[in-house]
């Protein structure tokens, strides 16, 4: 992807979430010179991954496959960084899938924040790694629900899921553009596991300076 590509994807992705007037905290607009001029006391937004995410799980085809989020709030569960949760806003375009993937321990809410559809399906795995063909039973906004593995489900604005870890989970928008919340434990990448195997890295063509930088671009604090 080329960085001026990233940065219109960012400038657009902030002007939806201004339509729908949802709040962001005031580092998610600090561009790349605004966090040189920062220090050490914003250490825990770099120490806790919070800020901008974006990826297309290695399709090569962001609109199609990727996703953009913004880890709000976040904590390590040790002694510097004692909190135990973590808060997430992400964007997804009309379509655009986020692959099957599960969490080892952490436990969340996926929330339809606003604008179209969100659509999401699960399934659960035995020990070698096979889907389950059993039902499942989920929670919608506190309703025990039985589902069937791949079933549809669909969140209006406003409304939630219960996703608990080893439950495999994939969603998208449809009838427009998405935002969607995440209410969790706190992140940590490395309990994340994908069904299928892909780079999450992408490759990026410096074609101009950064605007927003990801959470792994931050420059060091003074």
């Amino acid at each position: 992807m080329k960085r001026s590509e990233l940065n219109q994807i960012m400038r657009d992705a902030l002007d939806f979430i201004d339509e729908l007037n949802f709040k962001l905290p005031p580092f998610v607009r600090f561009t790349y010179e605004d966090w040189q001029t920062k220090g050490k006391e914003y250490a825990e937004i770099g120490d806790n991954l919070m800020g901008w995410d974006i990826t297309d799980f290695g399709s090569g085809e962001f609109h199609k496959s990727g996703l953009i989020m913004i880890t709000m709030r976040n904590g390590s569960n040790n002694e510097k960084y004692p909190k135990t949760y973590g808060e997430k806003l992400m964007l997804c375009e009309d379509g655009q899938i986020t692959p099957y993937h599960t969490h080892g321990r952490k436990l969340e809410d996926l929330v339809n924040r606003g604008g179209g559809l969100l659509i999401m399906k699960c399934f659960q795995t035995d020990a070698d790694n096979n889907k389950l063909t059993e039902p499942l039973s989920i929670s919608i906004d506190g309703k025990l629900t039985t589902i069937m593995p791949e079933e549809r489900i669909v969140l209006l604005p406003g409304e939630s899921v219960l996703v608990e870890p080893g439950v495999y989970h994939s969603f998208w928008a449809e009838e427009g553009k998405t935002l969607v919340g995440e209410v969790s434990d706190y992140e940590d990448y490395n309990d994340d596991t994908f069904y299928d195997d892909f780079e999450l890295s992408m490759e990026m063509i410096e074609d101009e300076p950064i605007l927003y930088p990801l959470f792994t671009e931050y420059p060091e604090l003074k």
